[in-house]
């Protein structure tokens, strides 16, 4: 038995080198990178004290927090540029992988994990690079990638309430991220993506130079406003052209069962969101509710929801013009500033302070919680019948937690070419839509009975929505849209087209191309980030 216990033994010992030793060379190299030994206090290895609660910190989706999951040979958490320089610099020579975070809302966790584990990874959480420095005068400002949205929207609102800036409204959603692909909003109607709004931007490049708008070059700027985080390089910060609104806009909220025609206005509402005035965001979303009090009877309802850039006097008769049949009352609207707006609509009811939005950990019901989600774009309306077939699925056990949400487009998006930058779900488009399908905290839950149920949802709106390609917005990644590759090495170009083509349409073989000219070796890299050219 002893040569047996003798080659297990070292068996054991190899795999235990091979484990640390990865972890050893990386903190060694970054020490003298960045000339300075305490760098090391910002990097927290497996077998750090606080790795799992850092990688954890602003992690959305718990699908990717269980221990099945593949986690990183460490986690750095930068205070100055030149610790991104370095991490780069000593991944490359390493031959370890990169992910990079600004606030973990990625819908398949690409920021924090790797769903296809194939060699090392380190995750560059970007949250202590964070600042937001608003000029009233130029209207203007520039924030850093690990801010969120609420950070952002706090910083403008503290200066001025007739500014703003034309971004999601989840107030926990890292900056980074939703510039990086895209980025819509409550008033995108009227001032395009939040994308579309980005002035210029400071980007560690693979060779570590940190470029802006001038040095990087307008391909390079063009594809990192909306062609995805995590392929063209680190953007560090970015610099935004603020917006104008009125000290007061005017939120409204109508809900409707099914026994209340809910259909019949779900189904009017096709034809009006995207032609109403520029100023008017509207929107709806469809879940089950109990309709008793027992909760044994369950029926369907829409709430539809609006904001308008302006007062409850101009808005009443502009909607009883155009759409009499919500009966939109002065009882269904509030008056608050811009800010206010951000925060009844991230908490879902009235009575928190503009600070809430500073706040990184507490979140919508959406969020941190097992969860699927798909998205698609709708060109025609969809028919009553059909309307009727998808609320039968909110029926079936999975969906008791599940929610559809259909948001209008229209407005300046008719007007902003396709190829303005890489999102280019613009005119011909109705209105867009989440499905998404939450199953709670509990990670002993059979998850794909859930994912499946999506699927079905999916599959039974293929006849209804976008074709050729089906269209999805690249802030909702969808690993089941096509091949994924994590190595994504040179010549599975044509795999990543099937994703490509939904998520940027033809702008995709110029995002490959800018791709292939700035990062020929393919380092930043994940399994849906753009390929290089075979």
């Amino acid at each position: 038995m002893f040569p047996f216990l003798l080659v297990l033994l070292l068996s054991f010992s190899w795999k235990l080198g091979a484990s640390t030793q990865p972890v050893e060379e990386f903190l060694h190299c970054l020490s003298l990178r960045s000339q300075n030994s305490s760098v090391a206090n910002l990097v927290y290895t497996q077998h750090s004290f606080s790795y799992s609660s850092v990688l954890n910190s602003s992690a959305q989706n718990f699908r990717f927090t269980t221990p099945s999951n593949p986690t990183p040979l460490a986690i750095v958490t930068p205070l100055h540029p030149s610790h991104v320089q370095a991490t780069v610099y000593c991944c490359r020579k390493l031959g370890l992988q990169v992910r990079t975070r600004s606030g973990g809302h990625d819908f398949e966790g690409l920021s924090y994990v790797s769903t296809a584990y194939a060699v090392p990874f380190v995750v560059i959480d970007l949250a202590n690079l964070r600042s937001v420095a608003v000029s009233v005068g130029e209207s203007t400002a520039w924030v850093e990638s690990g801010a969120t949205i609420g950070e952002l929207y706090y910083e403008i609102a503290r200066r001025s309430r007739t500014l703003a800036f034309p971004a999601g409204i989840g107030h926990t959603i890292g900056i980074g991220g939703h510039l990086s692909g895209g980025g819509y909003g409550s008033i995108f109607r009227k001032y395009g993506l939040a994308a579309d709004n980005v002035i210029d931007a400071r980007l560690i490049d693979v060779r570590g130079r940190i470029l802006d708008r001038k040095s990087m070059g307008e391909d390079l700027f063009w594809a990192i406003r909306g062609g995805g985080g995590g392929s063209f390089g680190i953007v560090l910060a970015w610099k935004l052209k603020l917006v104008h609104v009125p000290a007061n806009v005017t939120s409204c909220s109508v809900t409707k069962t099914l026994e209340q025609n809910a259909t019949v206005l779900v189904h009017r509402w096709q034809s009006i969101g995207h032609m109403l005035p520029k100023e008017v965001h509207t929107s709806f979303a469809i879940s089950r509710v109990n309709s008793s009090e027992d909760g044994k009877t369950v029926t369907v309802q829409a709430s539809f929801g609006s904001v308008f850039l302006g007062s409850t006097n101009e808005l009443l008769p502009l909607m009883v013009e155009n759409f009499p049949e919500l009966g939109l009352t002065k009882e269904d609207c509030m008056e608050m500033s811009w800010a206010e707006n951000a925060v009844l609509a991230t908490q879902f009811r009235t009575g928190f302070p503009l600070e809430t939005l500073l706040n990184r950990t507490q979140v919508s019901p959406l969020s941190k919680s097992f969860f699927k989600a798909k998205s698609d774009f709708v060109q025609q309306p969809i028919p009553e019948p059909a309307l009727e077939g998808l609320w039968r699925k909110l029926y079936e056990e999975e969906a008791k937690s599940a929610t559809i949400v259909f948001v209008a487009y229209g407005g300046i998006m008719d007007e902003i070419p396709e190829t303005e930058s890489p999102s280019p779900h613009r005119a011909g488009n109705l209105y867009t839509v989440l499905y998404v399908v939450n199953w709670g905290e509990d990670e002993n839950v059979n998850s794909e009975k859930y994912m499946s149920w999506m699927r079905r949802v999916y599959d039974y709106m293929t006849p209804y929505v976008s074709k050729s390609p089906r269209e999805a917005y690249v802030n909702y990644r969808d690993l089941e849209l096509g091949a994924n590759d994590m190595n994504n090495e040179k010549g599975n170009y044509a795999g990543a087209k099937i994703w490509g083509r939904k998520y940027f349409k033809n702008n995709f073989d110029r995002l490959v191309q800018v791709k292939t000219k700035v990062d020929p070796g393919n380092f930043f890299r994940h399994e849906q980030s753009i390929p290089t050219l075979p």
